[in-house]
């Protein structure tokens, strides 16, 4: 195990040790192959420590603090709502716009497609009629085609679900915006679209690449797409702790910006995050006044507002199959609730 050099007192230091127990027996019970746990707290200082193996098939590679992670959807809050939600402070978004300020080709062959109608407000809020899952990769691995594909399919429309495509089209709109591609933008400080293999937390066997996957994004969509708004964002335990605090501390953010994130759209989400509800993954101690999200390769991020505490769990626990029970919800109940537990 490897701990960081920061100070904190013997109050979050205890905090530490009961939060970091679940993640050691998930090591010791090979449920994942290592991770590393963090957190910050506006008082009391910060700890990590890192536990395991970052790699093991078909080299074994130690974990340690500075090890590189796949984010995953943390891409969704850490980047993408975080940029949109700038662009609406200096008013060159308006959130309740359809997409097509931005993006006029969606849909374009059809005027009255519901597509055309959707807004920022709703994708951030995953209040769209898009498909849960959709398996683009499959369509090609030319970027533009994709692009192209996607904004002019005839989607069939659901309920509202957590949808992958609607980050997909706000990474969209911030490319036409910038004018630029999303890897061709600073992702932030700390933080990376792809990373040293040898310095990274392995992800998947990939059945379609053919190679095990690290410092290279896993998200299928994300890959073929060379860059999307809904993953592919890489960082480590510190740049992850940093951007949590910069939420806490209100240097992050713009107020106006921390308020949309905090306030609810719906009974789960907020402004690209989630907020409290019955079973959820973050636990059942925080307080009302927090938000979280997490990622499919392992990871997550909980901010408490009320509580002045962050706790981030990175692991790699899609490798090197995600066909395993990692037992990755019940290990994220288990640590929000000893984090936050008074």
């Amino acid at each position: 195990m490897t701990d960081d050099k920061a100070s904190a007192n013997p109050e979050l230091a205890a905090v530490f040790e009961r939060a970091f127990a679940p993640l050691a027996t998930a090591v010791s019970d090979k449920r994942i192959p290592g991770g590393v746990l963090g957190i910050v707290d506006l008082k009391h200082g910060r700890l990590a420590r890192a536990i395991g193996s970052a790699q093991v098939v078909p080299t074994t590679r130690p974990m340690t603090l500075d090890i590189w992670f796949d984010l995953a959807s943390l891409t969704k809050v850490i980047f993408t709502t975080t940029r949109i939600l700038k662009f609406a402070d200096e008013g060159t978004i308006d959130l309740d716009a359809p997409l097509t300020t931005l993006l006029p080709d969606l849909r374009q062959y059809n005027a009255e497609a519901w597509e055309r109608k959707i807004t920022f407000r709703q994708c951030l809020g995953h209040q769209t009629p898009f498909p849960g899952v959709e398996p683009i990769y499959t369509y090609g691995r030319d970027p533009d085609l994709l692009r192209a594909f996607i904004l002019q399919r005839e989607w069939e429309a659901g309920p509202p679900v957590y949808s992958d495509i609607n980050f997909i089209l706000l990474g969209f709109a911030l490319e036409r915006l910038t004018k630029k591609t999303l890897r061709d933008l600073d992702p932030g400080q700390g933080f990376a679209w792809s990373a040293d293999p040898e310095h990274s937390a392995a992800t998947e066997d990939c059945t379609w690449r053919h190679r095990v996957l690290s410092g290279e994004v896993h998200d299928d969509n994300c890959s073929a797409l060379q860059g999307s708004g809904h993953a592919g964002l890489f960082g480590t335990v510190t740049s992850v702790l940093d951007f949590a605090k910069g939420m806490l501390d209100g240097t992050g953010a713009s107020k106006e910006a921390i308020a949309l994130i905090r306030a609810p759209l719906s009974n789960r989400r907020t402004h690209g995050w989630e907020h409290p509800y019955a079973d959820w993954w973050g636990g059942t101690t925080c307080s009302a006044a927090t938000i979280g999200h997490t990622g499919f390769t392992g990871t997550s991020l909980l901010i408490d507002f009320d509580r002045g505490r962050a706790v981030t769990l990175l692991t790699n626990r899609i490798h090197p199959t995600r066909h395993f029970d990692s037992g990755i919800l019940a290990l994220r109940q288990a640590v929000g609730n000893l984090v936050y537990q008074s």
